[in-house]
């Protein structure tokens, strides 16, 4: 009798467990599929700035230690506080625009779709201002809608002539 008991108890412990393991599992799969809490956001701003961080920190680490060493050579001090402010503010006016280059990387390279739908609207707004035919337009237009937002569904309405004449 004893036996059986253990027996049921190490079962219900086993389905318990197992049970318990799968809720972090479900949650997981929920926020990947479903994009619950922005995770693809966090994921890119994540990639961004540790980059971002790992790429400065070297070139203030190579700031320091090169410009020091070459204000030294020349000066002879032996403090390295000018290799330091150096080294502070060329860091600090890297942070933009290597930003920007790092967003447009990882974009271009994880993003694509993202990174082909800017491309796609640019092409289009340079055709846009030199196109005069508005059945060609309207066609272009559809095809980038379709492209970049790819809904079940595309249609274009457009006033003509005649109801612009009569509302004047």
């Amino acid at each position: 009798m004893a036996d059986a008991s253990e027996g049921l108890i190490e079962v219900s412990n086993l389905i318990i467990t197992t049970s318990m393991s799968t809720i972090p599992m479900a949650i997981g799969v929920a926020v990947l599929k479903h994009r619950l809490y922005n995770i693809d956001r966090i994921i890119n701003r994540t990639l961004v700035y540790g980059a971002l961080t790992a790429i400065l920190g070297l070139i203030y680490i190579a700031g320091v230690v090169g410009f020091g060493s070459l204000i030294r050579s020349f000066t002879g001090q032996t403090d390295n506080n000018l290799g330091v402010a150096a080294s502070t503010l060329g860091v600090a006016a890297l942070v933009r625009p290597l930003r920007a280059r790092i967003q447009g990387a990882i974009d271009h390279r994880f993003y694509r779709r993202k990174y082909d739908a800017s491309r796609t609207l640019e092409t289009f707004s340079s055709r846009l201002r030199d196109e005069v035919d508005l059945d060609l337009l309207s066609r272009d237009l559809v095809g980038v809608v379709g492209d970049t937002m790819q809904p079940v569904h595309v249609s274009l309405w457009l006033r003509s002539a005649a109801m612009e004449s009569e509302q004047r």
